[in-house]
């Protein structure tokens, strides 16, 4: 599986692999969900390698850890998907 870091990099960089809407499907901890957030809403901070920062509703700042991406999705399509340690696909 290709990891996260690299396949954001292509997403981010890559002008032929980037074409399309992009979301990223993360674990929330207060939901104890996936929530997807579109790709252009992110921020990757210098300061801050392995995070990605969003805004919610009320345009709080949100830094989230790379390992708690779970999906990827392009054009709406499932792309990549990762599960935590434990866990097996459907669980």
């Amino acid at each position: 599986m290709l990891p996260i870091q690299k396949l954001l990099s292509r997403i981010r960089w890559d002008p032929r692999f980037r074409r399309g809407r992009f979301a990223l499907g993360y674990f929330d901890r207060v939901t104890r969900s996936i929530v997807a957030v579109p790709f252009d809403t992110i921020r990757f901070p210098a300061e801050a390698p392995g995070t990605f920062e969003i805004c919610d509703e009320e345009g709080v700042l949100h830094r989230i850890p790379l390992h708690r991406v779970r999906r990827v999705y392009r054009d709406g399509r499932l792309l990549w998907e990762r599960h935590p340690p434990g866990e097996s696909p459907g669980t």
